[in-house]
């Protein structure tokens, strides 16, 4: 790419992360779509709420195992391409939904296809973001952008579970692909693929900074993700890493994300009420993100990561027992809601501080796909329990007591010592 002079200097980085804030805003949406349709699919085609589910738990499976692929993509072909393609997916599948019949449709479009736009359109597309233009500060970016999953919940969810009520299913569908769609020329205008690209160094870094070159620019990315991958995966800190956050996953998108309004819809809780729920949850994470951003550049990572899961499965446990009054849903939204991504921030840490800059991003790559399995268990668990319980109070007790395992699992975490050796700087 040519460089191309921009506005701001160093402080263009901000436009940059405005940008990719957006973009997660809006893959935020989209993934959370699914738990307002499942109501109204149930009434248009009697798809049953297990139906549904699975096919939600296809597209949060791919979402998190597209990303450390993705994450080494954007370092083979270029972030913008990358970027680029995933949101033409995104708006696709979703546009082409519209057409479906059959529940494998479902499947296919907010399934795989969705999963797989999404997926390079989430944390590791933040964490290449954090690491390519920010020498400094990372922490605090890395918590901005990771709150905006929780931002997308606030601006999308009551108006979509409104669209949901009013319209169906089909006004979802339209408005997230159009949404999608809308990022593309933003992309194209705002976002150069490196500082250097525009005659710039990392936001904090000094005029002779040289970034590290990721492996994955040369050669085979498949091969390249998969290596790093075997070689993590000969590490404890990978393993204890990657099973927190399967619980992470396991307790926020699949459970809460997924079934939380349907929860609320057998207490006799409106969706839109529901939805607004969800929303405070969004503003308080919003809150809480950024400040475990700004928490992480400061204090230790791990002890981070242990009060947080420990308040997140507390959390869970009472919500079964709250009487789902006004009172007790809103103590629930703003304990939950501090916590929802609070976790990312110092994950990242603890990754790039085990792994490094260069291997960093694609080690946290898979240990969001870790997440996002997580995920995918809990949103089939959750559909499947309902349907053989009749209700989902042992699926949120379960959820709460794999919270206070992860706080455990956290202060076991070790990255005193470099968990890989260096590698060449490719020349």
């Amino acid at each position: 790419m040519i460089a191309q002079s921009r506005p701001f200097g160093q402080r263009y980085a901000f436009v940059v992360v405005a940008v990719i804030f957006l973009c997660l805003l809006i893959a935020a949406g989209l993934r959370s779509a699914p738990s307002v349709m499942m109501v109204p699919l149930e009434e248009s085609f009697g798809w049953r709420r297990d139906v549904t589910s699975w096919a939600a738990s296809v597209g949060i499976l791919l979402y998190g195992l597209t990303g450390p692929f993705a994450a080494a993509l954007m370092e083979r072909i270029g972030l913008r391409r990358t970027l680029l393609g995933a949101l033409l997916v995104m708006s696709g599948s979703t546009a082409l939904s519209l057409l479906m019949t059959e529940p494998w449709h479902l499947f296919i479009t907010w399934g795989v296809f969705s999963g797989i736009g999404s997926g390079a359109v989430a944390s590791v597309l933040g964490a290449t973001i954090v690491n390519r233009w920010f020498k400094t500060n990372r922490g605090l970016m890395m918590g901005l952008m990771s709150a905006s999953s929780a931002t997308g919940m606030l601006v999308f969810l009551p108006l979509i579970a409104s669209l949901a009520q009013s319209g169906g299913w089909k006004p979802v569908a339209i408005a997230v692909a159009i949404a999608t769609a809308a990022l593309i020329p933003l992309v194209l205008l705002l976002v150069p693929e490196r500082p250097d690209s525009i005659g710039q160094v990392r936001y904090g870094a000094d005029a002779d900074d040289v970034p590290p070159v990721s492996p994955a620019s040369q050669g085979n990315f498949l091969t390249h993700t998969l290596f790093t991958l075997r070689r993590a995966a000969g590490t404890r800190v990978f393993w204890y890493l990657f099973a927190t956050f399967f619980v992470c996953g396991f307790t926020t998108n699949g459970l809460v994300g997924t079934h939380l309004i349907a929860f609320c819809g057998d207490m006799g809780i409106g969706e839109v009420q529901a939805a607004g729920l969800l929303s405070m949850m969004g503003i308080f994470d919003l809150i809480g993100t950024t400040l475990s951003g700004w928490l992480t550049d400061r204090f230790d990572p791990r002890k981070l990561l242990g009060v947080y899961y420990a308040v997140r499965g507390l959390s869970l446990i009472y919500l079964p027992y709250s009487g789902f009054s006004a009172v007790s849903l809103i103590i629930f939204a703003v304990l939950y809601g501090l916590d929802w991504i609070a976790t990312v921030p110092p994950t990242l840490r603890l990754a790039n501080e085990a792994f490094g800059d260069r291997s960093g991003p694609i080690v946290f790559g898979w240990i969001v796909a870790g997440h996002q399995v997580g995920a995918a268990a809990a949103a089939a668990f959750g559909g499947t329990m309902r349907e053989l319980q009749g209700n989902y109070e042992l699926a949120f007790m379960i959820a709460g007591m794999t919270g206070i395992a992860a706080a455990c699992i956290s202060l076991l975490i070790n990255t005193s010592r470099p968990a890989f050796d260096p590698e060449p700087q490719a020349a």
